[in-house]
C-alpha cells in the first residue's frame, strides 16, 4: 500500500500541472510557483524509479551515465532555463548563478549533512565510511574545485571553462563505465514494479520516464517565472528566491530518498547518490551554462558575472574545496557533518558580501589545515592519485553496486 501511494501521490503532483498547462489557466504568480514546483519534486521521485528500473534492460554503461544523469535533471532544467533566457537578456545571468551556487551549497550544506546525522540517530555511530572506490568521485570533484577557482578570479564564465569542465566530466563517466555492473536487491516502488514481470516492468518505466520527462519541460519555466513575479509581489529579492527555494523543489526527492536510505542502515549508498550528483552539478551543470547561453545569444562571448555572482562562487568553491578535504581519508563524521551545516546555515544569516568573503576564507583555511594536521586526510588526498585496489566499489546509487576492474585506475 506504502508503494502505491508513493506512486499515486508522485503522479498527481505531475497531473495536477499538466492539468493546468492544457487548461490554459493563469494562476498568480505564487501559485504558479507552487503548482509547477510541487510538479518538479512529482517528477524528481519518478525518475529515480524509471532509472533504477532501467537498468535492467541497459547496457551497463550507458546505466551508469543515465543514473548520474537523471538524479540532477530537474536542476538541470530550472539552471538551463535561465541560461537560455540569459541570451536574450543578460540579467537573467545572475538567476542562472544563483541557481546553480544554491543547488551545489544545499547539496552538500544540508543533503551530506543530513545522511550522517540521519545515520547517527538510527544507530548511534558517529562516522559514515565511503568504499575505496568512492575515490573516484572524490578525485574528479577534486580536480573540478580546484579548476573553479579560476572563474570567480577571471570574473565570467566561458566556453573554454566549459570546454574544461565537460573534459572532466566525460573522464569521470569513463571510469565508471569501466566498472563491473553488480545487481542488487530495488526497494519501494522500483522492487514492487520490478516483481511485476518484464512487460509490465518495461512499460512502467517508459511511462515514468514520458510522464517525468513532459512535467518538468512545461513546468521548468513558469515555476522560474512565478518565483521571479512571486519576489516582486512580495518584495523578497528575487536573487534568494531562485538560490534556495528553487533547488529545494529539485534536490528534495533526492534528498529524502538518500536520508530513507541512511534510516535503512545504508548509509554509503546514500552518500553515493549525493556524492555522484556533485559531481555531476560542479562539472557539467556549470560546463552546460555558457553553452546553452552562446547558443541563445547567437555569439560565443561569456557569461560575465558581477560582483555578488563572484562572491557566491567563490564561496561554492570554497565550500566545495573543504567537503573533499573532509571525505579524502573516506570517512565521513558526525562532528564533521555538522560543522559543514553549521557553516551553510549560519551564512544565511549575513547578507554582508564581505561575510561571504570569510566564510570562503575559513572553509579555504579549514580544508588546508585538515590536510596538513591530520595524517588520514594528508593520505587520503595523496591516495586520490594512486591505483583503486582490484575489485573495490564505485558508486553505489538508488539501485546498485559498481566495482572497478582489476587494475583500473583514476
Amino acid at each position: 500500500m506504502s508503494n502505491w501511494l508513493w506512486i499515486g501521490s508522485s503522479a498527481l503532483l505531475c497531473l495536477q500541472w499538466i492539468a493546468i498547462h492544457f487548461i490554459g489557466a493563469h494562476p498568480a504568480a505564487h501559485l504558479q510557483a507552487l503548482s509547477s514546483g510541487v510538479a518538479i519534486f512529482g517528477a524528481a521521485f519518478m525518475l529515480s524509479w524509471s532509472a533504477e528500473l532501467a537498468q535492467k534492460d541497459i547496457p551497463q554503461a550507458l546505466a551508469i551515465a543515465l543514473l548520474a544523469l537523471i538524479a540532477v535533471l530537474p536542476e538541470y532544467a530550472v539552471d538551463m532555463y535561465f541560461a537560455w533566457t540569459a541570451g536574450k537578456d543578460p540579467k537573467y545571468t545572475a538567476f542562472a548563478m544563483a541557481n546553480m551556487t544554491g543547488a551545489n551549497r544545499l547539496l552538500i550544506g544540508v543533503g551530506w549533512a543530513a545522511v550522517v546525522m540521519t545515520y547517527w540517530l538510527k544507530t548511534r555511530k558517529r562516522a559514515v565510511e565511503l568504499e575505496p572506490g568512492h575515490k573516484i568521485e572524490i578525485f574528479y570533484l577534486g580536480l573540478a574545485t580546484v579548476y573553479s577557482f579560476i572563474i570567480p578570479i577571471k570574473g565570467y564564465l566561458d566556453l573554454m571553462d566549459a570546454l574544461v569542465l565537460i573534459v572532466i566530466f566525460v573522464f569521470y563517466m569513463r571510469a565508471a563505465s569501466k566498472a563491473e555492473h553488480v545487481e542488487t536487491q530495488l526497494e519501494g516502488p522500483s522492487e514492487m514494479i520490478e516483481s511485476w514481470g518484464e512487460g509490465p516492468r518495461r512499460l512502467a518505466t517508459i511511462l515514468f520516464f514520458v510522464i517525468s520527462g513532459f512535467t518538468i519541460f512545461i513546468a521548468a519555466e513558469p515555476f522560474a517565472e512565478g518565483l521571479l513575479a512571486t519576489g516582486r509581489t512580495f518584495g523578497i529579492e528575487e536573487f534568494i528566491l531562485v538560490q534556495w527555494l528553487a533547488p529545494l523543489a529539485s534536490e528534495s526527492p533526492e534528498f529524502i530518498v538518500a536520508i530513507l536510505f541512511a534510516l535503512k542502515a545504508q548509509p554509503g549508498t546514500a552518500m553515493g547518490a549525493l556524492l555522484s550528483s556533485k559531481v555531476n552539478q560542479w562539472t557539467l551543470l556549470i560546463g552546460m551554462l555558457p553553452v546553452v547561453y552562446s547558443i541563445s545569444a547567437g555569439n560565443i562571448g561569456g557569461m560575465h558575472i558581477d560582483d555578488r555572482q563572484v562572491e557566491e562562487l567563490f564561496l561554492t568553491a570554497a565550500q566545495s574545496l573543504f567537503a573533499v578535504a573532509v571525505l579524502a581519508n573516506l570517512s565521513f563524521s558526525l562532528i564533521e557533518a555538522t560543522v559543514i551545516f553549521l557553516l551553510f546555515s549560519t551564512q544565511l544569516l549575513f547578507p554582508d558580501p564581505q561575510f561571504r568573503f570569510y566564510y570562503s576564507i575559513f572553509y579555504v583555511l579549514l580544508a588546508v589545515g585538515l590536510v596538513v594536521v591530520n595524517k588520514d586526510t594528508r593520505q587520503g588526498v595523496l591516495g586520490l592519485f594512486r591505483r583503486t585496489p582490484v575489485a573495490t566499489p564505485v558508486k553505489k546509487s538508488l539501485g546498485k553496486t559498481v566495482k572497478l576492474n582489476k587494475n583500473q585506475g583514476l
